[in-house]
């Protein structure tokens, strides 16, 4: 096991890394009091549930499960674990344990950070994509039918515990979703590491074990890294945006029910690094190496054929607008990114435009 620090201080926690850790209970040492509430899905209640409820076995421990999807994800759901923690007469002191991807997570965390005003979570996160991004960092939401993630919270678990086991099981497309993740930290911050995963896609397209744990440790240590530095996303931690405004546009677009988040960011960072080369920021060649990375990983690489209005109108309503303009995070290369809201429109245009045509 590999064990990392969020550094934030007295709300400093550990994210662990390693194989076999959803049965070995490592979870219950960050109990607060003798009452738990387990948030899952009903996909992942007959996989993983009883291990951890077995670990639970001396504290009451309730359980919530939501249907699974993104297209779940809003407060009628939400309510669903508000009902369960008042009915099981649940304290300030409970923990809730979210079990299961960035959906449970960005739910469980959210209602945690609003139950009287505030209580502890564990994220035990079951997909690539929960366990390299959305786990780590305290970022909690549901979202609006107009916008995603609209309605949320800054609010950090106590710990993090990755079992790597658990992607044994993982549905093919829901991996390979996770990897656009992966990419991002080489992306923005660290190019060596986009050198490192160019020269083992195929290992990582057949979830070779040990890749697969190193590439998780290191998009982990990029992330805490970040949040330590900027925990409310004041600064750096927009980075962690790459791709998102375009990505979110085409989850709002398509319902939240047909694209997978990690699907819809991998073509919003083609997007934003076709974009990049437009505004001179970036040369073709990183460009064909990032779209010839995710081809290898079978990623999109472009966005569904929406028309170019109503992509920059669901942009429009993104949470990076700030006091009407909208923020983009675009390349100065591969691994050099930065939010800016000074671009050409006519190359926002000729990408979006550009995008339509490879759809």
């Amino acid at each position: 096991m590999r064990t990392l620090y969020v550094e934030l201080g007295e709300r400093a926690y550990p994210i662990y890394i390693g194989r076999g850790l959803l049965e070995q209970g490592l979870y219950t040492r960050h109990l607060d009091s003798a009452q738990a509430l387990i948030v899952t899905n009903t996909t992942l209640s007959d996989l993983y549930l009883d291990t951890v409820r077995r670990n639970l076995a001396r504290v009451q421990c309730d359980v919530v499960q939501l249907p699974d999807g993104e297209a779940y994800k809003n407060l009628r759901e939400l309510e669903k674990i508000f009902d369960a923690l008042v009915d099981g007469h649940h304290d300030r002191y409970s923990t809730i344990i979210a079990l299961g991807g960035g959906v449970v997570g960005d739910m469980a965390g959210f209602a945690a950070a609003c139950y009287q005003r505030g209580i502890q979570f564990i994220q035990l996160p079951t997909t690539l994509l929960a366990q390299v991004d959305s786990s780590v960092g305290g970022k909690t939401a549901v979202n609006h039918p107009r916008a995603k993630n609209m309605i949320g919270a800054f609010h950090q678990p106590v710990a993090v515990v990755i079992d790597t086991d658990v992607l044994e099981s993982l549905p093919v497309r829901e991996y390979r979703a996770g990897l656009a993740e992966v990419i991002k930290y080489g992306l923005i911050r660290d190019a060596e590491f986009f050198d490192w995963l160019e020269a083992r896609a195929p290992a990582l397209s057949e979830r070779d074990p040990e890749v697969l744990r190193e590439a998780i440790y290191r998009s982990c240590h990029n992330k805490s890294e970040v949040v330590a530095g900027d925990e409310r996303e004041r600064g750096d931690r927009a980075l962690l945006n790459l791709g998102h405004t375009f990505g979110h546009a085409i989850e709002t677009a398509t319902g939240y029910n047909s694209w997978l988040h990690g699907e819809a960011v991998a073509a919003g960072m083609v997007m934003a690094a076709d974009m990049s080369v437009r505004e001179g920021r970036m040369g073709a060649p990183a460009r064909d190496r990032i779209v010839s990375l995710f081809r290898q990983l079978s990623l999109p690489t472009a966005p569904p054929a929406l028309c170019p209005e109503e992509f920059r109108s669901l942009m429009g309503q993104d949470k990076k607008v700030e006091r009407g303009q909208m923020r983009l995070v675009l390349m100065d290369g591969i691994g050099e990114a930065c939010v800016t809201a000074d671009f050409e429109p006519q190359a926002l245009d000729a990408t979006l435009d550009a995008m339509r045509s490879a759809s």
